[in-house]
């Protein structure tokens, strides 16, 4: 007991104690996170102005883009101020919020992935049933349920994390208030339950990624038998964006996850962070708006891009 004392802040892994290169960080994540905000507003931007856009696909990509936009500004800006600022500390209630809105964010990625693979396998292998099944009111449902799924589990997950002392240390080895890096630096036989949490946690994700790989399987099974190349490739053209987001968000997060977390300061847990929680949301718009017809014809409206350009 005696080893153990109140936490006030923590100390974030800083990239760099060189200032040249301190500064060189903020302006990398600096254009990064302009160019994820650019990109996912002028998706969210598209398919709230385009009538043609007002589907369930569309509507549940503006809810992805939502979601991007606010894990990136979870984790990056903090990250550009201290650097900036050549500092590495962030505050225990400011640690406490951004666990919980990351896994808010990420929980809900997650989870409109799953819908999104249950709605292209309704669209292509039960046509007939689209309408019915994937109504205005169940899409909504969705994606309410979505954001309340990733409120309930963050909040279980935050709370179960904080409740625990601290008193290894309270130097944090990533960029961001990260989970795992948490657990490392409480004590000692305290975060059995969490580590737990965290293997239901790997368990839920297997099945989300099960159930999306069994939709695609049916899904390109339906396609192959399209008599005609045309409507081939228009089923195809709406599938292999979301399969790419779900490769890439499955596997940066697998691999930061699932690999042996070091018990000292790592630049690969450093890498790995910016990996799963940068490159997604980065990425998604380009994926979406390369290789959807629908989606680029939308974004070369002039009206999107006034909405941008205005004084």
């Amino acid at each position: 007991m005696s080893n153990r004392t109140t936490v006030t802040e923590f100390l974030l892994l800083g990239f760099s104690n060189v200032r040249e290169l301190q500064i060189l960080h903020f302006v990398m994540f600096l254009v990064i996170y302009l160019a994820t905000l650019m990109g996912n507003l002028l998706i969210i931007t598209a398919v709230a102005l385009n009538h043609h856009l007002h589907t369930p696909m569309y509507f549940f990509l503006a809810n992805l883009s939502i979601v991007d936009l606010g894990s990136i500004s979870v984790t990056i800006p903090k990250s550009m101020i201290n650097s900036l600022m050549n500092t590495r500390v962030i505050s225990y209630p400011g640690c406490v919020t951004q666990v919980f809105l990351f896994i808010v964010f990420i929980a809900a990625d997650l989870a409109l992935l799953t819908i999104m693979a249950y709605d292209r396998y309704v669209a292509i292998c039960q046509p007939l049933h689209y309408e019915r099944v994937m109504n205005r009111r169940a899409c909504v449902q969705m994606a309410a349920s979505a954001w309340i799924t990733g409120i309930v589990y963050s909040a279980l997950h935050t709370g179960n994390t904080f409740r625990l002392p601290f008193c290894q240390s309270n130097v944090i080895n990533q960029f961001f208030c990260e989970i795992p890096q948490l657990l490392k630096i409480t004590c000692s036989d305290s975060d059995l339950s969490e580590v737990g949490l965290l293997a239901f946690s790997v368990f839920l994700s297997l099945n989300c990624f099960v159930f999306i790989i069994v939709s695609y399987v049916q899904i390109f099974k339906t396609v192959l038998r399209i008599p005609y190349e045309q409507g081939r490739g228009k089923a195809f053209s709406t599938c292999v964006p979301h399969l790419t987001v779900v490769s890439l968000f499955l596997s940066t997060g697998f691999f930061a996850y699932l690999k042996p977390i070091s018990s000292s300061a790592s630049g690969l847990d450093l890498m790995m962070g910016v990996l799963y929680s940068l490159v997604p949301p980065m990425m998604n718009p380009i994926i979406y708006s390369m290789r959807n017809k629908e989606i680029k014809a939308a974004l070369k409206k002039p009206i999107v891009w006034r909405l941008f350009t205005k004084n």
